[in-house]
């Protein structure tokens, strides 16, 4: 056996709590869920903002791009439109940080539709026009040939 050691001048030291020597130990944290003991939480999923970035891009593009005889811009209005409810109700579960662009891609593809829409009945609506226009321009050509004219002279 070992001899305890030797008492100071002062007297014996105080008993040691229960950190032991150093420093005392961390206080207790609360306990998250699923997360128990010390330190840092787990790190959460990023957020999916694919889908908001998509509408957006897509719409800005539908409501450039309506002057391609219109079909361009239906298209990509109706992606925009799509991707756009799939992105606000992924911001609603809470998958996603960015219901504003969601929002915002969804609200420019319907004005691409309608630009889109627009485009393609009027469109449809000049060449329907001009098919079936009948209207001579020119009075002095009659089905390619000159028409006959004749002057009066009246009394001189």
């Amino acid at each position: 056996p070992v001899p305890p050691p030797p008492v100071a001048p002062t007297g014996p030291a105080p008993a040691a709590g229960p950190g032991g020597y150093g420093y005392p130990g961390y206080p207790a944290q609360p306990a998250y869920p699923g997360y128990p003991g010390y330190g840092w939480p787990g790190v959460h999923p990023a957020p999916q903002n694919g889908l908001g970035v998509a509408a957006l891009v897509l719409g800005i593009l539908s409501c450039c791009l309506f002057c391609l005889y219109g079909v361009v811009s239906l298209v990509l209005g109706i992606l925009a439109v799509v991707f756009g409810v799939k992105g606000r109700r992924r911001a609603d579960r809470g998958e996603a940080n960015n219901r504003g662009q969601a929002q915002a891609g969804f609200v420019t593809g319907v004005i691409g539709i309608v630009l889109g829409v627009a485009v393609i009945v009027l469109l449809i609506i000049g060449i329907s026009v001009a098919v079936h226009d009948s209207d001579d321009s020119d009075p002095y050509y009659y089905d390619g040939a000159l028409r006959p004219t004749a002057t009066v002279l009246a009394d001189r």
